[in-house]
């Protein structure tokens, strides 16, 4: 017979059992670093800042959004795992830090084996490319707050830099180069206009043929997040003025929090070629184009500021883009349509 709580839709022992066949795919983000087992109150990581002069902690924690509705629909769970991790990585990356370890949280109306184990497995590789240990989570099971069959993802990245080597946009003044790293689509936000145009206003379905691609709704919508952290670290020393992570409110939103107050950051839309899944989402939504810039990437994942004179090795090492300038102003992204 099953036990009260289990009725009540609580399946501990499952939760027990299932915690227990992924500890392979944790333990394979562990190095000598991780202590104690897997499964404790806390987790344990031990880090020698011997190298470093002055170690600074930066965390960072976010969620991946609506974009789970596409998992939901699609039946496919070990993307959004990864796009969590590499969010969260890309945004402690601009401050020059890398990724120490990770910590996850997953909410669901019911806990479902092999939405489980895609889940972890997601997390486990991003976690591995990362460099990144799992180190702990929560996996929470809450009959009535979700919708069947639905679940909410979050996650918690914390790194350490040297506080010399912290990129903070202190030094960037007019003349230095706005560099743009490409995205390959939507990453992680505008989900939830992108879910009303292309689900409501077109009726289109996951399974449905994207115009003018070989790929479906479902597969575009589903693009992994990129981790640039790679790129933004093989930067030598000292080019890299500031950086920004492009996420929920676009070029126009994210910029800006890495510039002086007293400059602007000039931005030619023009200088690269906009992913055509935003062309589709502003044809069929009737977007103005400002407000695109503002939900969206627009192919731009990650922005880097550069010395004029460093800007062709720069481009060089991370596949970049020279996408503008910096100008005299107030602390904000000014468009050139």
């Amino acid at each position: 017979m099953k036990k009260a709580y289990a009725r009540a839709g609580v399946d501990v022992d499952l939760a027990n059992k299932l915690k227990h066949r992924i500890q392979s795919l944790v333990r394979q983000t562990h190095g000598p670093q991780v202590l104690g087992k897997i499964g404790g109150f806390g987790g344990l990581f031990q880090i020698d800042f011997s190298a470093m002069r002055d170690p600074v902690l930066v965390a960072s924690m976010d969620g991946v959004g609506t974009k789970l509705k596409i998992a939901f629909a699609l039946d496919r769970h070990d993307t959004v795992g990864a796009d969590l991790v590499n969010h969260c990585v890309n945004d402690i990356a601009v401050l020059g830090a890398r990724p120490l370890f990770f910590l996850d949280y997953i909410g669901c109306e019911k806990l479902e084996p092999g939405v489980f184990n895609q889940l972890i497995r997601g997390l486990s590789r991003s976690c591995r490319a990362a460099g990144c240990a799992l180190i702990g989570g929560e996996t929470a099971q809450m009959p009535g707050m979700y919708h069947k069959g639905e679940y909410d993802l979050a996650g918690c990245v914390v790194g350490v830099v040297d506080r010399a080597k912290i990129i903070d946009g202190s030094t960037i003044k007019p003349g230095d180069a706005i560099l743009g790293l490409p995205s390959n689509g939507l990453h992680t936000n505008g989900y939830s206009l992108a879910r009303k145009i292309l689900f409501g206003k077109v009726r289109f379905n996951v399974w449905s043929r994207l115009p003018g691609s070989t790929r479906t709704v479902g597969e575009e919508l589903l693009r992994g997040h990129k981790n640039y952290e790679p790129l933004l670290a093989s930067v030598p020393r000292g080019v890299l003025k500031g950086v920004a992570h492009i996420t929920g409110g676009g070029l126009i939103d994210n910029v800006p929090r890495v510039l002086p107050k007293d400059c602007d950051a000039v931005i030619e839309t023009k200088s690269w070629r906009v992913p055509h899944i935003f062309e589709i989402l502003r044809q069929k939504g009737d977007i103005d184009f400002g407000e695109m810039y503002h939900v969206f990437n627009m192919g731009i994942g990650m922005v880097a500021i550069v010395a004029e004179r460093n800007t062709k090795r720069a481009m060089s090492i991370m596949r970049a883009k020279q996408i503008g300038r910096i100008e005299p102003g107030r602390g904000r992204t000014r468009l050139i349509f």
